[in-house]
């Protein structure tokens, strides 16, 4: 008697969903999801080894606990169907579509199943409507994305707080939504912290000041008051540091004004932000009650420039925010001492007892850095390849201007196929054109926008190659050496290949420094 069919339902339930319907009467509901597709499996004749469930989870978030737990079964071989509601219910994202629906799970040996929209990898001819729904999955994302945008952005100039959590000093106004109002504990430590640095007390000092009286930093007082629940991994978490002082030093929200939109997402896959220029903050006066007067707070920032370094060029330091002490965590500080640029942790300056304290020079930090990317270059790249592959010649100016005038037609090009795209499917909805022209038409489209892309990745190279060789007046030698076997270290080298470093306390026995360098490759 040949084996039952085994199957693992999949089902997924977001908050737009809670939004939209009344969730627990609605199909949509994680329970009816489950309910729906184990009948379908008793119909076909199947056994469900599990239901994995994500509850409160959007379909464009890889991060799903149950989805890759699923993955992970999947791929182990505990089951061979893969059951959903929906392909949607699955992910929204094409890419994701391609690499498990259209990909592994044909290695796998996993069918998958999609009940409602009649998405099944063992049909012939259904992979082309599957491909359709991940595209139009992926426009929703993205024009969901476009219009959350929209509408932050329009609530923080109309002066609407939209933070998840509220800056220390304010909480949430129970009675008006978007509103912050003054939170009277939090408010106290913020006026001594500006008080004591109108009266000369360094910002290192206060820091100091709090840790001793037990005050906890704002990220701890928020998680006992409950806003929010992850807890320190270093005693030094909870503690007031440098930085956290400077922060509040430097907040105009104290006076009344909102300031918002200083970090953007990457993009509406990703959960990554980067900060945003300041001439795109969002700013709106008088939105709520200040904590701290005017006055006060013009004779703080007029202290703060006076105070500022004379040597300081503006620069950013070639090591900044990437060095962290190995036994707290925190960020190390720069400073200068007897003609030298150095890092240390500033935790055991402002409480006892904090941390051991790492310390290290700069210039030998770099030294240290330069030679792990020697060895690694020399491990992984063959110098004299590269040197024979790079062709030194004048390019005249105007055929990189042309090449960026070829790219930007290109770009436009590619905006206009990706409109007759989504017309081509509205055709479609609407009934205007059968699903075989359709076909036809799309991938005529899809082709004309792989070549543009092409064409734009190839004039992208060659005005690079061009700008690498800074129009052929360096050797090939002084090339290679920069990027195989470097002698110095800038901060975009920095930036581009290194997360972070740790840096260990000096060993009393071996005086060594433990350096842990965490590449981004």
């Amino acid at each position: 008697m040949a084996e039952r069919p085994m199957a693992a339902i999949y089902a997924r339930l977001s908050e737009e969903d809670r939004v939209k319907n009344n969730w627990q009467n609605n199909s949509s509901s994680i329970i009816n999801q489950v309910m729906l597709l184990r009948q379908y499996a008793e119909q076909m004749g199947w056994d469900v080894y599990e239901c994995y469930t994500d509850d409160d989870w959007a379909g464009a978030d890889r991060s799903r606990p149950a989805f890759n737990r699923l993955l992970r079964d999947a791929e182990q071989g505990r089951f061979n169907i893969v059951l959903c509601k929906t392909q949607s219910r699955f992910t929204r994202e094409l890419e994701m579509v391609e690499k498990y629906i259209h990909g592994l799970f044909p290695l796998w040996g996993i069918r998958f199943v999609g009940v409602v929209d009649n998405a099944d990898t063992s049909v012939k001819g259904n992979k082309k409507s599957r491909q359709i729904n991940g595209l139009v999955n992926e426009w929703y994302l993205e024009d969901m994305s476009e219009n959350i945008r929209a509408v932050l952005t329009t609530r923080r100039q109309e002066g609407y707080y939209i933070g998840s959590t509220p800056l220390y000093g304010y909480r949430k106004d129970p009675e008006r939504k978007g509103h912050l109002i003054v939170d009277p504990e939090a408010a106290e430590v913020v006026k001594l912290i500006f008080h004591s640095f109108a009266n000369g007390m360094g910002k290192t000092a206060i820091a100091r000041m709090l840790n001793e009286k037990g005050i906890p930093n704002p990220t701890e007082y928020k998680r006992r008051k409950g806003m929010i629940k992850k807890a320190p991994r270093h005693k030094a978490g909870t503690l007031w540091k440098y930085f956290s002082i400077a922060d509040i030093l430097g907040n105009e929200m104290y006076i009344g004004n909102l300031i918002q939109g200083k970090y953007g997402s990457v993009s509406y896959k990703s959960k990554k932000n980067k900060p945003t220029p300041k001439e795109r903050w969002i700013r709106v006066e008088h939105t709520h009650a200040p904590i701290i007067d005017k006055n006060l707070w013009d004779t703080v920032q007029k202290m703060i420039q006076e105070r500022a370094k004379p040597f300081s060029t503006g620069e950013i330091g070639l090591f900044a925010k990437k060095v962290r002490c190995k036994h707290c965590g925190y960020i190390m500080r720069s400073g200068k001492g007897r003609g030298r640029h150095y890092l240390k942790c500033s935790s055991r300056h402002v409480a006892k007892d904090s941390c051991i304290g790492s310390f290290i020079y700069v210039d030998k930090l770099e030294e240290i850095v330069l030679e792990e990317m020697r060895r690694i270059n020399k491990k992984f790249l063959d110098e004299k390849c590269l040197e024979d592959e790079i062709i030194i010649q004048e390019t005249p100016l105007e055929n990189i201007e042309k090449w960026k005038q070829q790219c930007s037609y290109e770009r436009h090009r590619m905006d206009q196929l990706n409109t007759a795209i989504k017309n081509l499917y509205l055709d479609k909805v609407k009934g205007n054109i059968d699903a075989e022209q359709f076909q036809v038409l799309y991938y005529e489209l899809d082709s004309d926008k792989e070549n543009a892309k092409g064409k734009i990745k190839q004039l992208e190279q060659k005005i690079e190659q061009v700008q690498l060789r800074s129009s052929g007046q360096r050797k090939k030698r002084e090339i290679v050496q920069e990027y195989v076997n470097p002698f110095k270290l800038n901060r975009s080298m920095v930036e581009l290949l290194i997360d972070h470093i740790e840096v260990s306390r000096r060993d009393l026995e071996t005086k060594m420094i433990n350096i842990e360098i965490h590449w981004n490759f």
